[in-house]
């Protein structure tokens, strides 16, 4: 593990801090949403975050291309061939942002040789607002409570209890085939949950399954996928099972299983 790579995951924690106390600064105002090209939503939150997080990760990585959300919208997506990268997704959930339900999060996450090898996810509204953070990295997966949390706890995925799988259902996006899938599982629990967060509690031990058929972008899934392997988790492809890879044309995956043990 080389020094560079031993200081991400400190590093990376703090850019998402900052990134978002830019996002709870909108969400304390009255702000307004807008639509994108692809009619889905954005506000000041997303771009403010972005801002942050694009120049943080230049002085932390001079030169590594990212692929943000925003910066995507706006046709302004980077070659990255097989070198490192970056995807960003400076505010996930939007929706649920926009609803005010707090479910939404930060997601940074570094992608070598098409697997995303360091991830963090923050969710800035969660207890009552002191945010908590995922963070996985080779090292394994950590929750931090907190911004004033420098160290956090070890987490890792659990074994289906004896009482049942709980599957975790997009909040805003479940589907006829979502439902289909559950009919077809032996009688799992449900909760629905919105962004990234569905990975983060499969990574702790607080579910079991999240089963998402439809097409994603990238940097929807990098962040939680990093901390969903690094705790002892997969995201499969719905196409061949395999894991998710990343750096595709389009930067899109398909449809995808995430589970724990």
């Amino acid at each position: 593990m080389t020094t560079e790579q031993d200081r991400l995951g400190p590093a990376l924690l703090t850019l998402a801090w900052e990134a978002a106390a830019a996002i709870m600064a909108v969400y304390a105002d009255d702000f307004k949403s807008r639509a994108k090209a692809d009619h889905s939503p954005v506000t000041d939150a997303d771009e403010a975050a972005e801002r942050i997080i694009l120049a943080g990760l230049e002085r932390l990585t001079p030169g590594m291309p990212v692929v943000a959300e925003e910066k995507s919208a706006r046709g302004d997506i980077p070659q990255v061939g097989t070198n490192p990268f970056w995807l960003v997704d400076p505010l996930d959930g939007t929706r649920e942002f926009i609803a005010r339900n707090g479910e939404f999060t930060v997601n940074i996450a570094r992608i070598e040789r098409g697997r995303p090898t360091h991830g963090v996810v923050l969710a800035p509204a969660l207890e009552q607002g002191r945010g908590i953070a995922w963070l996985g990295t080779p090292q394994g997966a950590r929750r931090f409570h907190g911004r004033e949390d420098r160290t956090g706890v070890a987490i890792r995925v659990r074994a289906v209890p004896p009482g049942g799988a709980i599957a975790l259902i997009s909040r805003s996006h479940r589907d006829l085939q979502t439902d289909d899938w559950l009919r077809r599982q032996v009688e799992p629990k449900t909760a629905s949950i919105g962004s990234s967060l569905k990975f983060c509690r499969i990574a702790e031990g607080a579910a079991d399954f999240y089963p998402r058929f439809a097409s994603i972008s990238e940097w929807d899934t990098a962040a939680g996928q990093a901390v969903l392997e690094a705790a002892g988790g997969a995201v499969l492809s719905m196409e061949d099972n395999r894991p998710l890879t990343y750096g595709k044309p389009g930067f899109r995956n398909p449809g995808f299983i995430a589970r724990g043990a």
